[in-house]
């Protein structure tokens, strides 16, 4: 194995601390759902990219634009071509997020979407939160003589990048973000969320945050609640019922988010 050049280490950081320093140019939003997407992609009034920049046969779609001074791209995983439905998931998240962030080069990486919401930790339906870091619940990876090193890589905690100019401007709730790959919560699942000291529970972010922590590019997590996990009604029927009340929450707040970055730098959020 050829030995770690730390000078190369150097040049990245250096890199990184230029990028921070520039207006920022082009952002990618990542968004699970058509239903989320599509509000936001009328109001920044972008357009589909029909000669895509993803691989031939993906279902990805990019709608994309100029909005002020920022060149926007909306990401949707597309529909399963087989069964129809949206691309929901850590799978489909993490891979388009890898192929957006090689393909357009952002400057920043936005995750928007709808999320669950714990009452215990002060969520209300409707609430909209900025994420301060996310963690895995359903990668349990228990091999103790290993000292927890597995445990610790299945929960994959990371920092949101912190934006404390953004969060004071908009007034964002903050919280916890825990993602998984079901809709529901399992007794398994729950004691993991409890450690995480998640606020809001989702099926995507955890999966962007690894791949943009791998590439080295910013990412924000802005979630809006649409069911109380620890409430009492069912999840799939308050997600359903709240879902198109709460996609309109969540297009002003990224519109907000949107507005206040343009014409900053990283380094100004």
């Amino acid at each position: 194995m050829a030995p770690h050049d730390d000078r190369s280490d150097v040049a990245e950081e250096a890199m990184v601390a230029e990028a921070e320093k520039r207006p920022i140019a082009t952002i990618v939003i990542i968004i699970a759902m058509q239903t989320e997407a599509l509000p936001l992609v009328n109001r920044f009034q972008l357009t589909e990219d029909l000669d895509s920049v993803f691989p031939r046969g993906v279902p990805w779609v990019r709608y994309h634009g100029i909005y002020k001074d920022l060149h926007i791209s909306i990401i949707w995983p597309g529909k399963d071509l087989v069964l129809g439905v949206d691309n929901v998931g850590t799978v489909s998240a993490s891979l388009v997020t890898y192929a957006s962030i090689q393909a357009l080069q952002p400057d920043l990486v936005i995750n928007a979407g709808t999320a669950g919401g714990f009452k215990a930790k002060g969520a209300c339906v409707g609430d909209v939160f900025l994420a301060t870091d996310v963690a895995f619940h359903d990668r349990r990876i228990p091999i103790p003589f290993l000292l927890q090193v597995f445990d610790q890589y299945g929960i994959g905690l990371r920092k949101a990048f912190s934006a404390p100019n953004l969060l004071k401007e908009l007034n964002l709730k903050i919280g916890a973000l825990s993602t998984g790959d079901s809709l529901d919560m399992s007794p398994h699942d729950e004691s993991s969320i409890l450690a995480n000291g998640a606020t809001v529970k989702d099926m995507e972010g955890a999966a962007v945050a690894y791949v943009a922590d791998l590439l080295k590019v910013p990412v924000i997590f802005i979630k809006a609640v649409t069911d109380l996990v620890d409430g009492e009604k069912p999840t799939a029927e308050e997600f359903l019922q709240n879902l198109a009340a709460v996609t309109a929450a969540l297009d002003q707040s990224v519109t907000k988010v949107v507005d206040f970055i343009n014409g900053k730098c990283i380094s100004e959020l």
